[in-house]
């Protein structure tokens, strides 16, 4: 498969465990994986890499996934991004309403296996 046809996600998450798994499975699937432990940096991120998808854990150490998704929302290069929150915390019903109204946010609850993420990341990228 030729590189330029690799469909190129970001993944976002301050545990490097998160980061490999993720990274493993997404690998195998033949999507291309690119990584960062720092909100901040997903900024700069995805101007320069343009990824398809973004893969974003809700809370990071230094900016929350929601101060980083308005972000990228505010930029015209990066404001049509979707983005899949990873979240370990509780999904309250506001969240899921708010995501599911965006039209191009979406929710996935950590664990998840990689059954669970393949079928979210094919179904927000299809091929």
């Amino acid at each position: 498969m030729s590189e330029q046809l690799l469909k190129k996600i970001l993944v976002v998450d301050d545990e490097e465990e998160i980061l490999t798994y993720l990274g493993n499975i997404l690998k195998r699937a033949h999507y291309e994986f690119i990584s960062t432990t720092k909100g901040k940096e997903v900024f700069d991120l995805a101007k320069s890499a343009k990824p398809d998808l973004i893969i974003l854990d809700v809370l990071l150490p230094d900016l929350q996934g929601d101060e980083v998704a308005a972000l990228l929302s505010q930029e015209p290069a990066t404001s049509d991004i979707p983005i899949i929150f990873l979240t370990g915390v509780l999904i309250t019903k506001e969240e899921e309403d708010l995501a599911r109204k965006t039209g191009k946010h979406y929710l996935m609850a950590k664990p998840a296996t990689e059954k669970e993420i393949l079928e979210m990341v094919n179904a927000v990228l299809p091929r």
